[in-house]
């Protein structure tokens, strides 16, 4: 059994790889990652020399790389490759869509005339938009408001249109706000964590009551083993974490995890741009397949600060900062 596993060595998609290799003894995984800014080989350090790891780098969206990558013998893709900022795309929305849309298509084609038999596209809960109440199900319209979203559902449909058109053989996850160790530092739980270890302010946008949903990303990878190997092709499974919360609610959190104070550490910023208010998932089509978050929130928070605590080599450098004296 091999499995292609496209930008892995990114945060969520390093943590499938490794949970991937420990738990399917006979499993090959093939990571093809284009090294961007967030592929960072750490990840995955310890897995170099492993004998059913293997590491290639190349674009998703060059045909020829991803056809070195699946060849004749990969079994399934799981696509994790993407720019996935908010902040990044509302500056730079080409590059979303390039790698986002473009880079699905040219995997969505390669899937088309090889022998695959799955195709996971992991997308997001942001697709849907702005959730003013209730929970978003699968069926519902999407609604996105930034170029990152518009291009995760962008891709999304392309991928259920391959189905509906050739049988190719997709299952679409969309996992709410993640968090865990080795996510890159731009994202708010990491930003805000290695800020508040440095004795830093951490910026809120607007009032802070933005509501997002907390997935640990152990359960998140776990929900994309899970529907890689039982999903019904051509189908979508929300991926919800267990704790929504207010930003200004995760920061108190965060503040008080890294012993400080929210009057000296917090200072709050303009909003961004088309900020949805609230994201909020049904999760219960993943529930009846098997799977639901293992991982509670005040649990996964605090060994996610310990994480950052003890790994200042790891972020250090991706904040352009040298460790203290």
């Amino acid at each position: 059994m091999r499995w292609v596993v496209t930008g892995g060595l990114g945060f969520i998609g390093s943590h499938f790889i490794r949970l991937a290799l420990q738990e399917r003894p006979g499993l090959e995984v093939v990571n093809l990652d284009a090294m961007t800014y967030a592929g960072n080989p750490a990840n995955l350090y310890d897995l170099e020399q492993a004998p059913r790891y293997r590491f290639l780098r190349g674009d998703i969206c060059d045909p020829a790389a991803v056809h070195e990558a699946i060849g004749a013998k990969a079994d399934a893709v799981v696509n994790f490759a993407a720019e996935t900022h908010v902040d990044r795309s509302i500056d730079d929305p080409e590059a979303f869509l390039r790698t986002d849309t473009l880079g699905t298509q040219v995997l969505l084609e390669a899937v088309r005339r090889g022998r695959v038999s799955r195709l996971v596209q992991v997308s997001t809960d942001e697709v849907y938009g702005e959730v003013a109440q209730g929970e978003s199900i699968e069926s519902d319209p999407l609604r996105p408001r930034s170029p990152y979203a518009a291009s995760k559902a962008a891709a999304d449909l392309l991928a259920l249109a391959y189905h509906a058109t050739y049988g190719v053989p997709v299952v679409i996850t969309r996992g709410s706000n993640t968090y865990g160790p080795n996510q890159y530092p731009e994202k708010i739980v990491p930003l805000f964590i290695t800020n508040l270890l440095d004795d830093r302010t951490v910026p809120v946008y607007g009032d802070g009551l933005q509501i997002r949903n907390w997935l640990y990303v152990e359960d998140h990878a776990r929900a994309v083993l899970h529907v890689l190997e039982h999903g019904a092709a051509g189908s979508v499974y929300n991926a919800g974490g267990g704790s929504s919360l207010t930003n200004l609610e995760l920061t108190r959190v965060l503040v008080g995890g890294c012993g400080r104070s929210m009057e000296r550490h917090v200072a709050h910023v303009a909003d961004r741009l088309g900020h949805d208010r609230r994201y909020a998932l049904d999760s219960s089509r993943l529930h009846a397949l098997g799977w639901r978050p293992q991982v509670g929130f005040e649990e996964g928070i605090a060994g996610t600060i310990a994480w950052y605590r003890a790994n200042e080599a790891w972020w250090r450098p991706l904040k352009g900062e040298h460790a203290p004296a």
